[in-house]
């Protein structure tokens, strides 16, 4: 896989990182070198050569052939050239776009890791520009600027080298006087480079925050007319990004102001000196042509200079937003080594939970156990810690205290892909894939025959609904199911959980969206379709789990009651009373 190109441990340096993917990746970044250094020797060869042909042909010893000769070596240096470009672009460009490939697989990779937490505290928006903006001032890094860094050093090597052994030392030195002033120059408009570019992805990040949230709430946002407010914030954050973007271009410009004093001024001395030494007979007008030409070839060295602190800059910025996300240990350690389920008895061993920046714990000290193949139904008040606790069972968070128990063994013990495996969950949202309703229903078995879609199908209720749609399963339901209605999503959520036939059945308030006669439905065919496997509930509608085998009450996070249906109504606790409340309510309803 590409991912394993990238060196492991991650450096927090943007150099560093460059460094040990080159190390990585040797005979690339080599071949390259030495592609870009057979450019640069052709390069510096071209002025001595037309210098020599300039002295010739006027000293009268090239004529005829010798001149076709001369002409015909620099047309082939021409081409070598162009060949050895060619070369290098593509050994280099494919090492840095490998570079960009394992870090986004390395990021989707960490993303997927990572537990509800994580998201709670990042910005889908934020994350997706990090994906695409920084990755790709990271991969710019890598390539462009270690190109043009190593060309550019190189040709300013030999260029100077033969300016000062081929032709004249003095004259060289002059031309090199206006070259210090550049350098603090540069140095100077890095340093703002840098941070106008981290200004300019941050802002990139919260543009692309606001557009996700708009279009993911377009219909909300019509609903309560709120278009025009939304269209004045993107306007807003629109021109906020390109501030930033106008700004870090503004001073990446500087280094051209600068590059053209510098060779301007190196060409005022180079003429006034070399016109002076060639009055004086110690110069011919082909070595100061050469020279002259030598000269212009630093133009680009010196462009490089600044393009690559350019790059380097906005690489580096981008790499200080990318580092920690990519670094960053999962919400939820996987040290487990267990990888099957058993029979699926679990046990709360004095658990408690507190969300961050909670002052009251979400569950506090709940201890309970359920046999393997047991119906349980979990009800509450709102904010009971209903869903905390199904989130502590599939270690989307751990508990600050006690212990949870699969089959006898620590939750931890086990390894998440095994856990997950073993486990549908039906959630109280149910997301649905922009695909047809059958490959949603065959998310976890990709491969499952359509006649096993269609019975999970009809055991959620489902399969008449979907008869009414323009293309029965091959309907396409749009991105999160939007063409499909609330309670339609949930079916296709339960059908796919039914499908995926785990040792658990996690149902997360999955029948919220549904009427009474179609809940009554699809509990019996679960009674049917879940016989022997484990199955928790977790419903404000005390109806869907009158039949469980055992009930718990919860509130404040504490246990509260735990019974069978008929026991805790003799009771005559909550439960209870919500019981009646719900049944005058029913009646009403159908009255």
């Amino acid at each position: 896989m590409i991912t394993s190109a990238l060196p492991q441990p991650l450096p927090g340096s943007l150099l560093r990182l460059v460094a040990r993917f080159a190390r990585l990746h040797l005979f690339a970044y080599t071949a390259s070198a030495l592609l870009l250094a057979g450019v640069a020797m052709f390069q510096v060869l071209v002025p001595r050569t037309v210098g020599q042909t300039v002295d010739g042909f006027l000293a009268g010893r090239l004529v005829g052939a010798a001149f076709w000769q001369q002409l015909l070596m620099l047309i082939a240096m021409g081409l070598a050239i162009y060949g050895l470009r060619v070369g290098w672009r593509i050994t280099l460009y494919r090492a840095a776009h490998r570079l960009g490939v394992g870090l986004r697989q390395h990021l989707y990779a960490q993303l997927c890791r990572q537990a509800p937490a994580f998201y709670q505290r990042h910005r889908t928006g934020d994350l997706m520009a990090r994906a695409t903006n920084d990755i790709d001032a990271v991969e710019m890094a890598a390539g462009e600027a270690f190109l043009a860094g190593f060309d550019g050093t190189l040709t300013l090597v030999l260029v100077v080298a033969m300016m000062a052994a081929t032709i004249d030392a003095r004259l060289a030195l002059a031309a090199l006087l206006p070259f210090p002033a550049m350098a603090i120059g540069f140095w100077w408009i890095s340093s703002r480079v840098h941070d106008a570019s981290r200004a300019s992805l941050a802002a990139f990040s919260t543009l692309n925050e606001q557009v996700q949230e708009s279009i993911a709430g377009v219909r909300t946002l019509r609903a309560a007319g709120l278009q025009e407010h939304a269209r004045r914030e993107f306007g807003e954050r629109t021109a906020e990004a390109a501030r930033h973007g106008f700004d870090a271009l503004r001073w990446e410009s500087a280094y051209e102001p600068a590059v053209t004093w510098t060779m301007s001024s190196a060409m005022m001395l180079t003429l006034a000196l070399g016109g002076r030494l060639v009055w004086l007979g110690e110069l011919t007008l082909g070595e100061l042509t050469a020279f002259t030409m030598y000269l212009g070839q630093l133009i680009w060295p010196m462009f490089a200079m600044g393009w690559v602190l350019a790059l380097i800059e906005r690489g580096r910025a981008a790499w200080a937003r990318l580092a920690p996300l990519l670094s960053e240990p999962p919400s939820v350690s996987d040290t487990g080594r267990i990888h099957r389920i058993g029979d699926g008895e679990i046990e709360f061993e004095h658990i408690g939970f507190r969300y961050p920046g909670q002052a009251q714990p979400a569950l506090n000290d709940l201890s309970l156990q359920i046999r393997a193949g047991a119906t349980v139904g979990v009800v509450g008040a709102t904010g009971a810690g209903k869903s905390t606790l199904l989130s502590l069972l599939l270690r989307h968070a751990a508990p600050d205290t006690g212990v949870i128990r699969l089959d006898g063994q620590p939750l931890t013990g086990y390894r998440l892909d095994a856990l997950r495996a073993a486990t549908a969950w039906v959630p109280q949202e149910a997301f649905l894939f922009s695909a047809s309703v059958a490959e949603n229903i065959a998310l976890a078995r990709p491969r499952a025959a359509q006649e096993e879609i269609e019975q999970m199908a009809r055991l959620a209720d489902l399969h008449e609904d979907i008869g009414r749609l323009p293309d029965g399963y091959e309907t396409r339901v749009g991105e999160r199911g939007v063409t499909l209605s609330g309670g339609q999503r949930q079916r296709v959520a339960i059908a796919r959980a039914l499908l995926a036939d785990a040792r658990l059945l996690l149902l997360d308030d999955a029948l919220s969206a549904v009427d009474t006669a179609t809940e009554t439905r699809i509990l019996g065919h679960l009674r049917e379709a879940r016989r022997g496997r484990s199955t928790v509930i977790v419903t404000h509608r005390l109806s869907a789990v009158a039949d469980a085998d055992l009930i718990i009450v919860l509130e404040h996070g504490k246990l509260i009651e735990t019974g069978s249906h008929a026991e805790l109504l003799a009771l005559d606790g909550w439960y209870a009373r919500q019981w009646q409340y719900q049944q005058l309510e029913a009646s009403l309803d159908a009255e």
